[in-house]
């Protein structure tokens, strides 16, 4: 980008400056600390100049938005065109209560569905089980039957709502399937993403129903049933959002996720499908965490080690295919108890830098999320916040407005190196689910999430109003907190045992002994899934189709409770 003969002049003026500004000052001021990083640990110089950058092009690296390598987008627009879908996580107590929390989102200005699903649901485990007293509803919202979907949708129009499912493998997927075709919505008219990413659970929430090859094979079923059946459906979001929450860096975060869907590109290869089939409706989830400049990096790292990876190793011939298309959640693990006014601020900074950075979807978390579900005053600023960025700030007039700067460049480089590093260490142990098997990646995690715990304690991280600027002990919370009423649950156990005796047994029976078969003899299982659904199956009954065919998972090894 610059001439020999220019940075050499550069070098030169360096010098004199150091000489003769830097140091007399210096002598005066020393400077805070005698080392600065970024929260991941990257080293943070002083100043920056073209000498960090020499040898980048800048049509190689750098170049146009919506042009290879997407360093500085996926659009070549950005956001003058579209703005990104503001799409924040809903669901609780009951599907009633949630349907209603999601009309009252859309009409405060969402553009998307995000829906979460309660503890019992995510492990695929009934309301009315025993071992789920006293969690029903009270993270998520609980789903059981097709008819909490149907509760959950009712009133939204699916032709034209985007959903977001927040939930891996072929079940909820298949309600909300089952819905459309109840509702007589074409299968080719749904838009929307399902998380599906087992990896990513297996190694942050330490289980999996199934093994975790069986897990693995069952979600890249749900991938080849969409890309054949359900067009516009992302089926499959490569999550480093949880990775990071658990104590991940950011290049850890990026490498892990990439890890993932290098994985389930070569299982679907192996299946016969060509690249360019599947892999433009591969999507990603991503943190983003305090540290501005670095996580903005770590977005644009992740857009071009992507496309690269996408074009040369897997020789991807649609352009459509190097896209990385991503969705950003605020950091969850920086919201803090004390002071939680402060969560409205560090959300604020967190969503900018997501923006920055490119992202095509966000939510922003609320600022009671450290004591409870947010309440409806609390999602709405969340809300706010985002679109305060979007009609105010001004930050979306022009495409990636930090291409260029010296530090910007830097550190893009420094994280997308440190990633390939990571990723070349996957392949080294067979990919990501050998790497996973082994407990390799769940260690690096912990090694990381020690670190920076260490740091927090020493104060070398500083989280205002925890570890400085603290306010006396007695201090009261200044928000308001969303309880959960207990008779939510008894509702929805009430709500379930009426389906269970309202349907028809033989068809119930007849579409599990289909599911154990097609999962037995390794058929792609989301037709039989589907017929299951229909028969108003519930999800335990499910799982424990699954688990009679398959045999049950296994805690991971030397995996940790995220």
């Amino acid at each position: 980008m610059f001439k020999d003969d220019e940075l050499e002049a550069i070098r030169k003026t360096r010098e004199e400056w150091e000489l003769t500004v830097l140091g007399p000052i210096m002598e005066k001021w020393p400077e805070r600390k005698e080392e600065f990083r970024t929260q991941s640990g990257h080293p943070v110089q002083r100043v920056y100049t073209p000498e960090d950058i020499a040898g980048k092009s800048y049509v190689d690296d750098i170049g146009f938005p919506g042009w290879y390598p997407f360093t500085r987008g996926v659009f070549p627009t950005g956001y003058r065109a579209n703005l990104w879908t503001r799409r924040l996580i809903t669901g609780l107590a009951t599907p009633e209560e949630t349907n209603k929390r999601l009309k009252f989102l859309i009409e405060q200005g969402q553009t998307g569905l995000n829906i979460i699903y309660d503890n019992p649901t995510t492990n695929l485990l009934d309301s009315d089980n025993p071992l789920c007293e006293g969690e029903v509803g009270r993270d998520g919202v609980p789903t059981c039957t097709l008819r909490d979907m149907e509760v959950v949708m009712d009133g939204i129009d699916m032709r034209q709502v985007s959903t977001s499912i927040i939930h891996s493998g072929p079940f909820i997927l298949s309600m909300y399937l089952a819905l459309a075709e109840k509702r007589g919505v074409p299968f080719e008219q749904l838009r929307g993403t399902l998380q599906n990413d087992v990896l990513s659970q297996y190694y942050t929430v330490n289980m999996s129903v199934v093994s975790l090859r069986d897990g693995f094979r069952l979600s890249a079923d749900v991938v080849e049933y969409c890309r054949k059946h359900v067009p516009r459906w992302n089926p499959i979001s490569f999550v480093g959002y949880q990775i990071r929450e658990a104590g991940s860096t950011a290049a850890q975060e990026i490498a892990f996720a990439i890890g993932s869907a290098i994985g389930y590109t070569e299982e679907l290869m192996g299946r016969g499908m060509d690249v360019d089939d599947f892999a433009p409706r591969l999507s990603f989830m991503f943190n983003c965490h305090n540290d501005f400049f670095e996580e903005i990096c770590k977005l644009r790292a992740a857009r071009r080690l992507w496309a690269r990876i996408m074009k040369e190793r897997f020789g991807a011939k649609n352009p459509l295919s190097w896209l990385l298309r991503f969705h950003v959640q605020t950091a969850g693990s920086s919201l803090t108890a004390q002071q939680p006014i402060n969560n409205v601020i560090r959300t604020t900074i967190q969503a900018m830098a997501a923006v920055l950075g490119g992202t095509n979807s966000l939510h922003t978390n609320s600022m009671d999320e450290c004591y409870c579900l947010p309440s409806e005053y609390a999602a709405r600023t969340a809300l706010r916040t985002q679109q305060i960025i979007a009609y105010e700030s001004g930050v979306t007039n022009t495409v990636d407005p930090l291409a260029g700067s010296y530090f910007v460049e830097k550190l893009t480089d420094d994280i997308e190196a440190e990633a390939e590093d990571i990723l070349r260490q996957i392949d080294d142990m067979g990919g990501m689910v050998a790497s996973l098997e082994a407990g390799w990646v769940q260690r690096e995690i912990v090694k990381a999430s020690n670190e920076y715990h260490r740091k927090l304690k020493s104060g070398e991280i500083a989280v205002v109003g925890v570890n400085m600027f603290q306010d006396s002990e007695d201090e009261e919370v200044p928000i308001e907190i969303l309880r959960i009423d207990p008779a939510h649950e008894r509702h929805q156990v009430e709500m379930l045992r009426q389906v269970k005796e309202r349907r028809d047994g033989e068809a119930l029976r007849r579409a599990l002994e289909r599911m154990k078969e097609d999962a037995a003899a390794h058929r792609n299982i989301v037709p039989s899934c589907m017929e299951a659904v229909k028969a108003y199956a519930t999800l335990e009954e499910m799982r424990n189709a699954l688990q009679e065919a398959l045999g049950a998972g296994k805690e991971s090894k030397d995996a940790f409770i995220c």
